[in-house]
């Protein structure tokens, strides 16, 4: 039977295709940055995984190190909260190296729990 977390990893899976369409048109921070409506969805984006991530049970989390849950966590208060601002390139990075290696991980988990 499929349980609570395994809805909420296809959901996180999802928020990750959304984060992938609306910045794939952009070669660079300043480009995506610049079209405030597709970098502002994509912040709501980043929001919404890290609420999905606080709802992850404790256990999946802890048997699953190899994602950052806390990191991802982290960012959510960061952007939902504007402690030191957006940093454009800092969300192009994440992008660009951390969002392919989170869909990655998360397909195994999606595979692994269906």
């Amino acid at each position: 039977m499929l349980n609570k977390d395994f809805y909420l990893l296809l959901s996180l899976a999802e928020t990750i295709g959304k984060i992938i369409l609306f910045s794939s048109p952009y070669n660079t921070a300043e480009e995506f940055y610049e079209n405030v409506r597709d970098f502002d969805a994509v912040m709501m984006n980043f929001i919404v995984i890290g609420e999905t991530v606080g709802k992850l049970s404790d256990d999946l989390k802890e048997e699953n190190p190899a994602i950052d849950w806390n990191k991802i966590y982290g960012l959510r208060n960061i952007l939902a909260h504007h402690y030191f601002g957006i940093n454009a390139d800092l969300i192009w990075q994440i992008i660009q190296n951390d969002i392919p290696k989170l869909s990655e991980e998360l397909s195994k988990l999606i595979y692994k729990n269906k």
